[in-house]
């Protein structure tokens, strides 16, 4: 049977996808998280390509993102309008929303009640 959600994660920095990869592992090991951290060459930031190598390499049908900081949404937003893969971005605390969703993948929630008990953690502007 083949996994119908992935998790992809967007950090400005390389090490927190990392360390929120370890610990994702540990409540959700059969989940497929993909991860676009930092810049290129390693730096601070956010990279276009990164993002976009991640998202097409999913075989899930559907990628529910997180991302820290304005700039990774923004460049998860470019590369979704040049993908086939359905992408549901959430607005959330990244580590808890990423937790939360993964969780509730591992044991294998439909995806309305993961987006209720992601609505908590949404950031409101």
């Amino acid at each position: 049977m083949s996994k119908k959600y992935g998790i992809l994660l967007i950090s400005h920095v390389e090490e927190i996808t990392a360390g929120l990869v370890k610990l994702l592992e540990q409540v959700a090991s059969d989940v497929t998280i993909k991860t676009a951290g930092g810049g290129e060459d390693g730096e601070v930031g956010t990279s276009f390509d990164k993002i976009n190598t991640a998202l097409n390499e999913f075989e899930e049908e559907a990628v529910l993102a997180f991302y820290d900081l304005g700039s990774a949404k923004m460049n998860l937003e470019m590369a979704m309008e040049g993908s086939d893969k359905e992408v549901l971005l959430f607005e959330t605390a990244f580590v808890e929303g990423a937790y939360v969703a993964a969780s509730l993948l591992q044991t294998e929630v439909d995806l309305e009640t993961i987006q209720e008990q992601l609505e908590p953690l949404t950031i409101k502007e």
